[in-house]
């Protein structure tokens, strides 16, 4: 018989839904995701790293305090003697110290490097901004792909439940729209346990695990967007984390320009020794115990001829950073684009939201009538088939038009910078 097939689908899809699974929100999915997502962790690693190489450059601003600690053994020679003509045998002035040992701390402290090093710490400083602003952008771009991975889901299953409800209603006529049923079921199935698929994927799940879905679009899609594109825009230039990343890495290319020309400056360190010797050659004659020293000093280093590799360095560092206002230029242009776009995409899908709820009662009102005339013997059963899948597809392009208000409002958001 050709009823089973469809029995046993409906038969699967009623048990998959008997089943269930982790009731999930939109909240607890982006929390998770959060909590999981590897790429996410890799950003937060970056920004670890970061803050490491900026207290890296701070350092170097302060004295630094280095051991060195050494022994040598050194091959027989003979001592330094004299004769004294009333004494029989020679007199040792330095006896041969085969033994030697060092021990010396330094501290070294720059005093002038052409404002190289003060250039590089604000470098990194710089740098380590961009690092949190980029983590944060990291963090709602996130946001963002799990809400869409989160909704696709949501009308896959709306899409495989309006066709469940389908196959229900028209089976008394199974041999007119089986073969059709059958592939609509299929491509249902597929598409939700796909959707499914994602959504582990982007918060870390494994791959097969059970999700229950527990939000629904009119949740959170009903608030207006507020403002006008233009203020939005002035909005955005002040809030979006990938913008204040951009100026972060341009005012640290800046700095680095500075340090490069501090290159051209003579470098001044002053520094100081303390020495614990065995022997000690500040000490004469020579004596075979420890003996301390110290000695202070100021060392200037200047590099009188090098090819032209500190102009090269310099010319490298002024082409990055103008590359780098460049981008940020641009960026700050698309950002105006990019929130028109998105406010225009969230105006229209509050306006499918609308449409696509009068297409529905105009469904389901033909579909009525159409019932009653079949119940009359006015309409055939293709007429009935034919208004049931239009009620199917009015359902179906309002939950997809839920959903697309859901991304779309997202989207605007997340191109202002509120979603964070």
């Amino acid at each position: 018989m050709k009823l089973m097939p469809l029995w046993g689908m409906i038969l699967a899809s009623s048990l998959a839904a008997a089943q269930g699974g982790n009731r999930l929100t939109i909240e607890d999915a982006i929390r998770i995701g959060r909590e999981q997502n590897r790429l996410l962790k890799i950003s937060t690693v970056r920004v670890e790293a970061a803050t490491a190489k900026e207290s890296e450059a701070r350092a170097a601003l302060l004295p630094s305090l280095m051991f060195e600690g050494s022994y040598g053994r050194l091959s027989d020679v003979d001592p330094f003697q004299i004769m004294v003509p009333a004494f029989p045998q020679p007199i040792t002035i330095a006896p041969a110290v085969l033994d030697n040992y060092a021990i010396r701390f330094t501290l070294r402290q720059p005093i002038f490097t052409g404002f190289r090093l003060q250039s590089n710490a604000r470098a990194a400083g710089y740098l380590a901004r961009a690092s949190e602003a980029e983590n944060e952008n990291d963090r709602s771009d996130l946001k963002l792909t799990i809400t869409t991975a989160y909704w696709t889901m949501y009308l896959a299953i709306e899409v495989k439940k309006f066709a469940d409800e389908n196959v229900a209603r028209l089976l008394s006529y199974q041999r007119d729209t089986e073969n059709l049923l059958k592939a609509g079921m299929a491509d249902a199935k597929n598409d939700a346990e796909v959707a499914a698929m994602n959504l582990n994927i982007v918060i870390n799940n494994p791959l097969d695990s059970s999700i229950e879905l527990a939000s629904s679009p009119g949740d959170t899609s009903e608030r207006p967007v507020e403002g006008s594109p233009d203020n939005l825009t002035r909005k955005a230039l002040e809030a979006r984390a990938d913008l204040q990343a951009m100026q972060a890495r341009l005012q640290a290319s800046e700095a680095a320009v500075s340090a490069a020309d501090g290159s051209h400056w003579p470098q001044v360190f002053l520094s100081g020794n303390f020495y614990y010797n065995r022997p000690n050659l500040r000490y004469q004659p020579t004596r075979n115990e420890f003996k301390s020293t110290w000695d202070v000093g100021v060392a200037v280093e200047f590099d009188l001829w090098n090819w032209g590799a500190t102009s090269s360095r310099a010319g490298e560092a002024r082409a990055a950073a103008t590359q780098t206002r460049l981008l940020y230029e641009q960026m700050k242009d698309n950002i105006g684009l990019e929130i028109r776009r998105n406010y225009l995409a969230a105006e229209r899908g509050r306006e499918k939201v609308k449409i696509a709820t009068l297409a529905i009662d105009q469904a389901e009102e033909n579909a009525r009538t159409t019932r009653d005339k079949f119940r009359n013997g006015l309409a055939t059963s293709t007429d009935l088939v034919d208004a049931g899948a239009a009620v199917l597809q009015a359902r179906t392009n309002f939950a997809a038009a839920l959903v697309d208000r859901e991304l779309a409002n997202a989207r605007l958001e997340k191109s202002v910078g509120e979603l964070r």
